[in-house]
């Protein structure tokens, strides 16, 4: 169950920065800043960052008028989910 521990710890990380980065542009694009590559804000919720991602544009209120953030997003989020609970189900059983 360490394994457990350690997956849950790395997919916390992952989410918080996903959501930083998130919030991070939001203020940029408030103050004329350097902003954040949207690549980047896609490859954060990628790689296991979907709920930051998806709680980022929601609470932030940010990419909310770019239709592929608003599909993406939460459909990045359930297949991670899903690839979770499958992952969890595999190593349960093993």
């Amino acid at each position: 169950m360490d394994i457990v521990l350690i997956a849950a710890g790395i997919l916390v990380i992952l989410n918080i920065i996903s959501f930083g980065l998130m919030a991070y542009d939001k203020h940029c694009a408030k103050t004329g800043k350097w902003r954040v590559p949207e690549k980047t804000l896609f490859l954060a919720t990628a790689c296991f960052g979907g709920l930051g991602g998806v709680l980022g544009m929601t609470l932030c209120r940010h990419k909310t008028k770019h239709w592929y953030f608003r599909i993406f997003f939460p459909v990045l989020l359930v297949i991670q989910v899903v690839l979770l609970v499958l992952g969890y189900s595999m190593l349960i059983k093993a």
